[in-house]
């Protein structure tokens, strides 16, 4: 009760906050709110679960994404968020509705990163008023591609979404390494929303081994014990979860890594797969393109601006992070939210798939949380002209994005 008297202001700003982000996030949702999206897989997954079941107890509601062996139907993607779906789908079956989940998980995830940039500013970390931190937790929430993403439901786009609100009760948890065993477990549900998290492994291997925020060899040496007994319990917070859906892809596809995308049924991407395989070179231009360098297209007849569905430039839809390679300072913290940034990027431009269809390049959002830290502890005041204007622009593109894109729900 004393924390919670201590800490009620901000508690109250975190409180309202979500309620406001709902709120935005509903409205844009619009009449999709309301009804089941067209790409449910994660309720289907569910419903397995619940029937004891690997493979899908009813024939799935469309033919998108799904891997079928022997006449039986799987999901492919990561399963956490089927079990965290599982009591809902226990009360209304088949009929839960994912995008108004989604739109929830969505809020949360923002009041979360907000949670996260206070208590950051509380231990000294982040040198920024409540009002700031509100500002930047916005930021996220509608000036990113975090937006037309919340509001739509679809496997795709859940996962990417609960993917940040999983990311950011990681780095509560790992910052400075003081929860390893928290920190572990909120790793292995990210992991198991969204793969590419998997390499989020970074940041906390940084804030056991280089506590001060530089990597050098003499720090390494340093309490070599203590380092150890964190990153065990580390190990011992995440494999829990780890093993389980190891064993799960191996009862399904006779491999423990294997969650079933090169597996895919009748899906566009067979052919490349099957000549190149889920990760190759041969992949990192047209990647490249979605996430640098595409842009809006024009038609002139009608006059009309549309996106690229294969994605658009990151420095379009999120025009702030220019300012990244601008810092005006860099704290504790620079290092380790850069190599995780890196560590996390750089096997999705390996990958077979762009992510379309998209409005703007949807994997950039496993990074974007760290992105946006960056942002923020990188000392640039938010009542500049110049950091208005960028933040401005890229909630009018995100607006727009999350008003146009229509992906598979409409």
């Amino acid at each position: 009760m004393a924390w919670i008297a201590a800490n009620r202001r901000s508690l109250l700003l975190v409180l309202g906050f979500a309620v406001a982000a709902f709120a935005i996030l509903a409205l844009f949702s619009g009449h999709r709110f309301l009804h089941q999206s067209k790409a449910p897989h994660f309720i289907w997954q569910a419903q397995a679960f619940l029937e004891g079941s690997l493979a899908l107890v009813d024939d799935p509601p469309n033919l998108e994404d799904w891997v079928r062996i022997g006449g039986r139907y799987f999901v492919s993607f990561p399963a956490f968020p089927a079990l965290v779906m599982t009591p809902f789908v226990a009360f209304f079956g088949y009929r839960f509705n994912d995008t108004s989940f989604t739109v929830a998980v969505g809020a949360l995830s923002l009041a979360l990163f907000l949670t996260l940039l206070l208590v950051l500013r509380r231990r000294g970390e982040l040198d920024r008023s409540e009002r700031a931190c509100t500002a930047f937790a916005a930021i996220l929430g509608f000036g990113t591609l975090f937006f037309y993403c919340a509001i739509r439901g679809e496997v795709w786009f859940t996962a990417e979404v609960m993917g940040v609100g999983l990311t950011c009760l990681y780095l509560l948890t790992a910052v400075r390494a003081r929860h390893p065993l928290l920190a572990g477990l909120f790793y292995s549900m990210a992991t198991l929303t969204r793969t590419p998290l998997m390499f989020a492994a970074v940041f906390f291997l940084f804030e056991v081994l280089w506590p001060e925020g530089r990597p050098s060899l003499a720090a390494l040496r340093q309490d070599a014990r203590d380092k150890l007994k964190k990153l065990s319990l580390f190990v011992a917070g995440a494999l829990p979860l780890a093993l389980a859906h190891m064993a799960f892809n191996w009862a399904r596809f006779g491999s423990v890594t294997e969650f079933g995308h090169r597996l895919f049924w009748n899906n566009r991407v067979n052919a490349d797969i099957a000549r190149w395989g889920l990760f190759d070179l041969h992949y990192l231009p047209r990647n490249l393109k979605a996430a640098f360098l595409n842009v809006p297209t024009i038609s002139f007849d009608p006059l009309r601006l549309g996106y690229d569905p294969h994605g658009m430039s990151l420095l379009l839809t999120t025009p702030l992070f220019i300012l990244l390679f601008f810092p005006k300072v860099r704290p504790r913290l620079h290092w380790a939210l850069w190599a995780s940034v890196a560590c996390v990027a750089l096997p999705g431009l390996f990958y077979q798939n762009d992510g379309y269809m998209q409005f703007g390049f949807r994997f950039s959002l496993d990074y974007t949380p760290y992105l946006v830290l960056l942002l923020a502890l990188g000392g640039r005041s938010i009542k500049s002209g110049l950091f208005i204007g960028l933040a401005a622009l890229g909630v009018a593109v995100n607006t727009w994005g999350a008003l146009v894109f229509r992906g598979y729900s409409w």
